[in-house]
């Protein structure tokens, strides 16, 4: 029995396409952009209030490595945001 190696890489192609059917986007000034690129800009807007909240309360040698937290934090709004909103 003969393997024909381009109808399996073309089956395993389409499998991972799949994927891709139904991916959640808005639509913004009538262009669709991905839903977690939404939440990602809204989440550093978050982020750069709760700096500012942060530095206001003199909490920030508080927080450890600033390189770590605010990254985290954005990282933290955005999963948050398109649980609420998306899922």
């Amino acid at each position: 029995m003969k393997i024909d190696h381009r109808r399996v890489a073309i089956a395993a192609f389409s499998s991972e396409l799949m994927g891709c059917a139904r991916a959640p986007s808005v639509d913004i000034l009538g262009s669709f952009f991905p839903v977690w690129m939404v939440c990602l800009s809204v989440a550093v807007i978050f982020t750069f209030f709760a700096r500012s909240l942060v530095v206001r309360c003199k909490l920030e040698s508080h927080v450890g490595p600033v390189a770590l937290f605010y990254p985290s934090a954005v990282v933290l709004f955005t999963c948050a945001l398109w649980l609420i909103f998306y899922r």
